[in-house]
């Protein structure tokens, strides 16, 4: 297998500088031990003008086949026949990226030590590939995949597919390609990660067992460019031998990066919807207040899943998350709802309460966390459902501060204990996302009620009943957002008790069914949130929890 890289300089800025770059010196035969054979790294030319670097996999084909028995899809990757006439030692194949990763670590990292901010400049590269396997197993292949893969990338494309026999022209093409990539202004590191990752989807398959932890090495090397490739699916499904688990949870978390860049947030920061020591496997029953319900907040500021203050004694026979449930439940009800979108669905309990409902034909939960999806898809059950039930119900990644067009045409929405999870400035996004664009007949939004908080006896004056909570507002609050949102948007909002009433708090939580009415005047703009006082506030350090319950909804 060969491949050569070639570059242009200047005096200023010399070719030879690519020795640096890739930690080769230009005068110098190297050799390399790589799990499937010898490397050999090469100049063919080294002047001030013109550089070009060569690497050169010579297979060992027999240690290859000996290293493969008994490894299942690893031992013979096409048929019988591979394991003694194949085109391994040929055509850049996989193989050919596990040699640029053993060869060139350094270099795809972006560091140049010896020369400090060297791999931080971009140059004219030049990428020659004599032979790559093009396999369209099913979808388009040859240079059109090349085509498919690189221009997005900003490369230009010379492709050109190789005959089966030039000496026999009515054979036809054979499924390889001759490649040739020009870039202008590209980063040494980042060519070398794109072709680590797209040389085995062209190939199509990979000459060794593909474990969990490609899942890992394919998101790194494709950091920075590969969550907004335009052949995302495919290069994640091909690069992971199609195997399905796999590439789900690459979809995932590629999403859940996207999601996170477009917020300016780290990832930790909006997929901590599920405690990882939490127990998944609880009753979805237990009596918590569980104020936060759900755990995340599409809207990228996710509930952490740390536990919340126990109901008074007196409330523990009905859960306030079964209550709030059951208000939900009626409020759908009452504006005779048949699909609607769970906005915030944390791990789906409030999913799972809508699907036992036959009135409910189509339900769709969205979530900016994957970790709460998967969790939710196995509370549920999804692979287990009949074919029909099945049919009901659709989980996607989302993130509520974003419009999306997924989330239009719904009877009814819900935002079941999500708004008080957003930083305020962000709540008139969730808004004009919601009531703006999706713009569903009916919206159901809950929240606690600040007033109440009085009545926990563990929860210390002043605090939130949850440690990612960013706000909690009391009734004359709640009302008066209700209010504007609805006048803004064209709705009119009704405020309900959710829980045991006190007479001078009101209730745990508060409940607006907002229901469309005519359009609004004017194109609705979002309104900023109306202020909230220091004490309905508190400062992050303020903020307490305690061990006892969970959070469900």
């Amino acid at each position: 297998m060969f491949m050569s890289i070639s570059t242009t300089g200047t005096a200023e800025s010399p070719a030879s500088d690519l020795g640096f770059l890739l930690h080769k010196h230009p005068g110098k035969v190297q050799r390399f031990s790589t799990s499937h054979g010898e490397a050999h790294v090469f100049y063919p030319e080294a002047g001030d003008e013109l550089c070009t670097a060569a690497l050169l996999l010579d297979i060992d084909p027999i240690a290859l086949v000996r290293k493969g028995r008994g490894k299942g899809r690893g031992g013979s990757p096409d048929f019988a026949l591979a394991q003694y006439v194949n085109d391994r030692p040929y055509a850049a194949s996989s193989l050919l990226a596990v040699a640029l990763r053993t060869v060139f670590r350094t270099a795809m990292k972006g560091v140049c030590e010896a020369r400090p901010g060297l791999a931080e400049l971009p140059r004219p590269l030049r990428i020659s590939l004599p032979a790559v396997p093009a396999n369209g197993a099913g979808e388009s292949g040859g240079p059109a995949m090349a085509a498919r893969l690189f221009e997005p990338l900003g490369w230009q494309v010379q492709a050109s597919a190789i005959p089966l026999d030039e000496a026999f022209p009515e054979w036809g093409e054979s499924r390889y390609v001759r490649l040739e990539l020009a870039g202008t202004e590209v980063r040494l590191a980042d060519a070398l990660q794109q072709l680590y990752v797209l040389l085995p989807v062209l190939d199509g398959a990979k000459h060794y067992w593909v474990a969990p932890d490609e899942v890992d090495k394919l998101l790194a090397a494709g950091a920075g460019w590969l969550a907004d490739h335009p052949e995302q699916a495919l290069i994640a499904r091909r690069y992971l031998s199609r195997r399905w688990a796999l590439t789900r949870r690459a979809m995932e978390r590629l999403e859940l990066a996207r999601l996170a860049e477009a917020d300016d947030r780290e990832v930790e920061e909006i997929d901590n919807a599920v405690d990882d020591s939490a127990d998944e496997s609880a009753d979805d029953s237990v009596n918590t207040v569980d104020a936060a319900a759900g755990g995340t907040v599409g809207a990228a500021e996710a509930g952490d899943g740390r536990a919340e203050h126990p109901e008074p004694a007196a409330e523990r026979k009905a859960s306030l998350a079964d209550q709030r449930r059951a208000a939900i439940l009626a409020a759908l009800g009452e504006v005779g709802a048949a699909r609607v979108a769970d906005l915030g669905c944390g791990q789906g309990e409030l999913i799972g309460a809508l699907l036992k409902d036959a009135r409910f034909t189509e339900v769709l939960g969205v979530d900016v966390s994957a970790r709460a999806l998967s969790a939710a898809a196995r509370k549920l059950r999804l692979e287990r459902m009949s074919e029909r039930q099945a049919a009901r119900v659709r989980l996607v990644q989302g993130a509520l501060t974003y419009t999306d067009a997924r989330l239009k045409g719904f009877d009814a929405a819900v935002l079941c204990e999500v708004i008080e999870h957003l930083d305020l400035p962000r709540l008139p996004a969730l808004e004009h996302a919601v009531f703006g664009a999706a713009r569903p007949s009916a919206v159901v939004v809950t929240t606690p009620n600040a007033e109440y908080n009085v009545r926990w006896e563990s929860l210390p004056a002043g605090h939130v009943r949850h440690a990612d909570h960013r706000f909690e507002w009391d009734r004359v609050q709640f009302r008066e957002w209700a209010e504007r949102v609805a006048a803004t948007y064209g709705y009119t909002a009704v405020i309900r008790p959710v829980g045991p009433e006190d007479a001078e708090v009101g209730a745990p939580t508060q409940l607006a069914l907002f229901r469309i009415g005519g359009p609004p005047d004017a194109a609705p703009q979002p309104a900023p949130a109306p202020a909230v006082p220091a004490t309905a506030v508190p400062a992050p350090t303020d903020t307490t929890t305690t061990p006892e319950g969970g959070e469900t909804r």
